[in-house]
């Protein structure tokens, strides 16, 4: 979700596509969120791995 959420900022900010820069931003956040909880063990959503 980190890696799609920076290359939709990256498309986006260079194509001047203001919802691609925002969903981008978006997305990076929410992964980098995701994966801090998912390395401290807590389960998310029900589940404690996401494969």
């Amino acid at each position: 979700m980190i890696v799609l959420g920076l290359i939709l900022a990256i498309i986006g900010y260079f194509a001047s596509i203001q919802i691609l820069w925002v969903l981008g931003i978006i997305l990076v956040v929410v992964g980098a969120v995701l994966a801090l909880l998912g390395s401290t063990g807590r389960a998310i959503g029900g589940r404690k791995h996401w494969y």
